[in-house]
């Protein structure tokens, strides 16, 4: 079973088929998936598509979290993800997507910092990965202020990541800096 996390202004909870329908029409706005491929504009393949991947075991630790404001606890802001690369690996992604009006807050930097310190810690992952299309300049602030650098370019995408030895000096450089 997946944790839950709070943080100052979001909750997350493992992501569930009763967040079916509300994914699906995050989906179905071309500006949220102006970047990703994928089958969003055929009804029949797009709910295969969050169905098996709500229906996925991808392991201890890893899945997907939907994030809602803890001020209105019932509004879907869109989920977070820790998951092998690709949904096959053997990298883990940890990977974002927000509904538009939730977009412009810090809720994709906030929503993922809980994940980072996860990976590291509870589900002992060494290096978590993300692909992000390189005009996607919103989700490659979120990479960067998570820790993520780029590593290379590789049609289509920006390849970013975080080794945990790295995650961990900056988390002392920081405490030591307090």
């Amino acid at each position: 079973m997946l944790p839950t996390f709070e943080t100052e202004r979001l909750f997350l909870r493992p992501r569930t088929m009763a967040d079916l329908e509300d994914c699906m029409a995050m989906d179905r706005d071309p500006e949220v998936t102006r970047f990703i491929p994928g089958p969003w504009t055929n009804p029949d393949a797009h709910r295969r598509f969050i169905t098996a991947r709500m229906e996925a075991d991808f392991g201890p630790d890893l899945g997907y979290w939907s994030i809602f404001a803890r001020d209105q606890p019932q509004r879907f802001l869109g989920w977070v993800l820790l998951i092998p690369d690709d949904a096959v690996g053997p990298d883990i992604e940890i990977g974002w997507r927000l509904n538009r009006h939730a977009w412009g807050k810090g809720y994709a930097t906030e929503a993922a910092r809980p994940l980072v310190v996860h990976a590291f810690g509870q589900a002992g992952i060494k290096r978590i990965v993300a692909a992000i299309h390189p005009d996607n300049a919103a989700s490659i602030r979120v990479a960067q202020k998570i820790g993520l650098t780029a590593t290379h370019d590789g049609a289509p995408y920006r390849y970013f990541a975080l080794n945990r030895e790295d995650f961990a000096a900056a988390l002392m450089t920081s405490q030591t800096a307090v």
